[in-house]
């Protein structure tokens, strides 16, 4: 189910199906994509995995396990809404026979979304229900319209860092590329893609930017917890008007392939038994 909150500034809806974001309006404009057929998603919320092992696979308390879906599951589980405000809204997923068929721990996940001026403060709230410890990752996926203006093209935007970065993207057969060089702008194209996300880890920023040089409109995540930023669109598909720009709390569960146990995977969050981790971003819209 939708639920809508707004203040003078931003207007945005929310789904109980996933306590994924719908719509983004800032002065009536649209700046979230709208799920069309190149992507069919919105601003997905990634829990407890950030993309998959390879296979699928992970092992955990001692018993191999597999995750069906990329990403996690919290992206295709139904939220109950937890509470509603004139500018805020919250939704909360209990774990269930189901979700420990493929993930061993007992949790809760409150994602809330709280308006404030032209910004949306993201909260990802984790909190441990058991005595024993847990493992997971957790981020967002949202993605932006681009271009945020009629007239413009894809390619008339950049990516902006807060800081300059280096950022060398590996390709098959122990290859790399790098994308920027102690630089903070990185130009859109479609080939830029061409070999999926682009990741930053440990970044020295802590915010980015979609704009162009030719329209005012801007969009930024600030992400003051994440130890990973991503960056991406599909490629070569002129019809997806998006780019995501990803704030996650580290670098993606395949990185850690070399542990299959998840007790192991030196950049999952261990959260200890009763304990809660509050894992928050903003959206700030102009």
């Amino acid at each position: 189910m939708l639920y809508t909150i707004k203040n003078d500034q931003i207007t945005i809806k929310a789904d109980t199906f996933g306590a994924e974001l719908h719509s983004v309006k800032y002065n009536d404009v649209e700046y979230l994509w709208q799920c069309g057929d190149s992507w069919k998603r919105y601003a997905p919320v990634l829990f407890p995995f950030i993309c998959s092992p390879t296979g699928k696979k992970y092992c955990a308390k001692g018993k191999e396990y597999t995750m069906p879906a990329n990403h996690g599951f919290a992206r295709d589980s139904e939220f109950e809404l937890l509470s509603l405000t004139g500018n805020s809204v919250s939704f909360i997923l209990k774990s269930s026979d189901k979700t420990l068929e493929v993930y061993p721990y007992d949790f809760e996940l409150i994602v809330s979304y709280i308006l404030e001026n032209n910004k949306i403060i993201v909260s990802n709230l984790v909190k441990n229900t058991a005595d024993d410890e847990m493992y997971f990752y957790v981020g967002g996926h949202p993605a932006f319209n681009c271009p945020l203006d009629e007239g413009l093209e894809f390619s008339d935007y950049y990516v902006e860092y807060e800081k300059n970065e280096s950022i060398v993207q590996p390709l098959n057969d122990n290859k790399c590329r790098t994308i920027i060089d102690n630089e903070n702008k990185i130009y859109l194209s479609r080939e830029l893609f061409n070999f999926d996300v682009i990741m930053k880890d440990a970044p020295e920023s802590k915010k980015i930017t979609l704009k162009s040089d030719k329209d005012s409109k801007s969009v930024t995540v600030e992400f003051p917890q994440s130890d990973c930023i991503a960056v991406w669109s599909p490629t070569g598909d002129d019809n997806a008007t998006f780019v995501c720009l990803e704030p996650w709390t580290s670098v993606p569960t395949y990185a850690d392939d070399g542990d299959k146990n998840i007790e192991d995977k030196k950049h999952a969050i261990r959260l200890d038994g009763k304990k809660e981790f509050d894992y928050r971003y903003s959206i700030i819209v102009e």
